[in-house]
């Protein structure tokens, strides 16, 4: 592939996942090649995102570009051999949200392009040396902004009536997650909160939490980014309903399915994309 940048809309509600590509006119069908972490229901917001960026800049799914899908149906231990699959396939790039399944291509492959939205710190996850000089094969989207779950403690302070104590919400396989919360947990000492830290790491672990979550008699929940949560967030955002939980998410769309309110900032990172390909911004 000669040099193109990419930019296409990856976004559920107002979320973006911006990336730009300029192909020179060739007779070759490029193929893209598609990996999330939940289900094509969980994500179809922005799959379709996707397809009208790629349209927006003359690209039409099975005329000028053909995309394989892969989808991790909300089970991070099947990442791996999904990554795998698709580098087996040999595409010309790949595209990819969250973390874990960025971890799982990394590992894959050092030479197909990988483009990234909505990933944690990039440098604690491994995925880059440094944010100055990244190198490898990896560009995309950070969330770097661990300083928001200060900013969300004081939303829920200032719409719940003496606020003391705190539900948090996340996966413990998650290592964004765990940034978060060390950076919330200073926040709320400065506030006199106390965090609940309740702790997931299937879809089948939500009740439990919940339930903990009302034995602790929190009065409020902030839900942590995960791309797992982010999937289940209809059933999240159910759950904290019924136990009359005001809660703070990660993402627009908790708020669509119902949820009381949602802060993001997705920040774009310029990584160095090696070989036949360059990404810039």
């Amino acid at each position: 592939m000669r040099r193109r940048d990419f930019i296409v809309l990856v976004a559920g509600g107002t979320t973006m996942w911006p990336l730009h590509l300029q192909a020179q006119q060739s007779q070759k069908m490029f193929r893209i090649s598609v990996l999330l972490p939940g289900t094509p229901t969980s994500f179809a917001l922005r799959a379709a995102a996707f397809l009208d960026g790629l349209r927006e800049h003359g690209h039409v799914e099975g005329k000028t570009v053909v995309i394989e899908w892969k989808w991790g149906q909300d089970r991070v231990e099947t990442l791996s051999g999904l990554a795998a699959e698709l580098v087996r396939s040999n595409v010309d790039v790949i595209v990819t949200g969250g973390t874990f399944a960025a971890k799982a291509l990394k590992s894959a492959t050092a030479t197909i392009p990988i483009v990234m939205a909505i990933i944690g710190d990039p440098v604690a996850a491994g995925l880059v040396d440094n944010l100055a000089r990244p190198g490898g094969n990896l560009t995309g989207f950070s969330i770097v902004a661990p300083e928001l779950g200060g900013k969300r403690l004081e939303l829920l302070k200032e719409i719940v009536p003496n606020l003391s104590s705190v539900a948090v919400l996340l996966n413990s396989r998650n290592p964004q997650s765990q940034i978060e919360l060390r950076e919330m947990r200073t926040a709320a000492e400065v506030m006199g909160l106390r965090l609940y830290p309740t702790e997931i790491s299937t879809e089948d672990g939500l009740d439990d939490a919940f339930a903990a979550m009302s034995k602790a008699a929190v009065q409020a929940l902030v839900v942590l980014t995960d791309p797992i949560l982010f999937s289940q967030r209809k059933r999240t955002v159910d759950l904290a309903n019924r136990n009359r939980l005001p809660a703070m998410y990660f993402f627009q769309g908790f708020a669509e399915e119902g949820g009381l309110m949602s802060m993001v900032q997705a920040i774009p990172i310029c990584f160095a994309v090696p070989g036949p390909m360059q990404t810039g911004y």
